[in-house]
């Protein structure tokens, strides 16, 4: 019985394809369409055919593997979808593994072992379900090598029955340190949740202006979390793109609050969210950063014992650059260090991050300062952590959950000569 239509995605040598698709002949019995899905500027056109039958492929659609995966996915006809990644291909002992889905398990996954990680892998999936569950598409995850581990993340555990065996071979194993990097970050996806009601409350504030390619990244982090923030408060600063567009795809989620203003700069946009915060604590999020998904979980712990006195909980910052428009390369971890006073604020190697503020000592400051230099638009963070250090301490904790994302749009010291002119209106 034909009843499988494979898809083969990612794969980056034509040498790597070849084998995957040699290998389907242990399978070859219930396999009635092969696809192809490659990016655009690929060339890894093979033979046409495989067992008679024709192979397709497929260009992605703006080079976004999730979209294009929901939009093929929905002309599919067959009872199942067979999903091969990058270096993966079948040998023979799959003919040991039933490839069948009863009851309430829709979908079928297998072990992915890298130097010791563990990552869960779809197999096999009905393809009556794929057309409901659809995709992360590249603007809600940071990058594509995370568009099936997040798919599974956000399934029903029950849905999915794990296979284990050694039926699964790989041409090779990319063990690069960025590649591993982002293993490291996928495999947070398997966490499970750890419910602790005597854990503080904590929400997130995101301003957003023009990052209409990267805010829903950001927004997507925190609901992509083993333990949830209690609620997202979002603003956009009269931004001039379709951030708002982008940011409306959110407004329907119980967690997410959306509100607007004319472009007035960032402290005054985190300062209209103040009101809204009901949690103990608010971590801020750049509309171009995200959080690992278990960064919650980390963060909660270590303000379950914090002193009275901590008016700012922060750690260490993971660095990205955006290579192309749809890649990013990880760049490396810079760690924090304490700080105790002014001068040790103005010569961190900024930005100090993630700086989770204490609810109440961000409104017994009236929120953000609005400073002369530039009406507040620049430097928020350096304006308010230097009020706080008056009336409160900044605590340094090595824990990192925080990913920066280097860009041609961000906004940094280094890139600014008016740094010299803002310290002056600092008091």
């Amino acid at each position: 019985m034909k009843d499988i239509h494979v898809l083969l995605l990612s794969y980056s040598s034509s040498n790597s394809l070849k084998k995957a698709l040699t290998s389907l002949k242990f399978i070859r019995d219930r396999i009635r369409d092969v696809t192809v899905l490659e990016e655009s500027n690929s060339s890894l056109g093979l033979s046409p055919t495989f067992v008679n039958q024709e192979i397709k492929y497929t260009k992605l659609i703006n080079e976004d593997l999730g979209v294009s995966l929901n939009e093929y996915i929905q002309k599919l006809t067959f009872e199942y979808v067979l999903f091969l990644c990058d270096q993966d291909c079948i040998n023979s002992n799959i003919k040991e593994i039933r490839l069948e889905l009863y009851g309430n398990h829709y979908v079928m996954t297998y072990p992915y072992i890298i130097k010791g990680k563990v990552i869960q892998k779809p197999l096999l999936v009905k393809t009556s379900f794929l057309k409901e569950a659809n995709f992360f598409s590249k603007y809600q995850v940071p990058f594509k090598e995370a568009v099936l581990p997040s798919w599974l993340s956000k399934l029903n555990k029950s849905y999915i029955i794990t296979v284990r065996g050694d039926f699964i071979s790989q041409t090779g194993k990319n063990n690069t340190r960025h590649m591993m990097q982002k293993l490291n970050f996928i495999e947070k996806y398997q966490y499970e949740s750890e419910p602790d009601g005597n854990s503080p409350s904590i929400s997130v504030i995101l301003s957003n202006y023009n990052m209409a390619n990267y805010v829903g990244i950001a927004i997507n982090s925190c609901l992509l979390q083993s333990n949830s923030p209690e609620k997202i408060l979002i603003i956009d600063d009269g931004s001039t793109d379709n951030s708002y567009e982008e940011l409306g795809k959110w407004k329907g989620y119980p967690l997410v609050e959306l509100y607007k203003q004319e472009n007035k700069g960032k402290a005054k946009a985190l300062n209209n969210l103040i009101p809204y915060i009901e949690t103990e604590f608010v971590v801020e999020l750049d509309a171009d950063d995200w959080f690992d998904p278990d960064a919650f979980l980390i963060i909660k712990k270590h303000l379950k014992n914090l002193p009275d006195n901590v008016g700012v909980l922060y750690g260490n910052l993971r660095n990205w650059m955006q290579i192309t428009p749809d890649n990013v390369k990880y760049k490396g971890i810079k760690k924090g260090k304490p700080i105790s006073n002014k001068n040790e604020l103005l010569s961190y190697l900024l930005p100090v991050g993630p700086r989770i503020y204490r609810t109440s000592s961000l409104k017994q400051n009236n929120g953000f300062p609005i400073t002369k230099f530039e009406d507040g638009r620049m430097y928020e963070d350096v304006s308010i952590l230097n009020d706080l250090l008056k009336k409160n301490r900044l605590l340094y904790r090595d824990f990192t959950v925080y990913n920066v994302r280097a860009h041609e749009l961000s906004i940094t010291k280094k890139n600014h000569s008016n740094w010299s002119d803002f310290i002056k209106y600092l008091d």
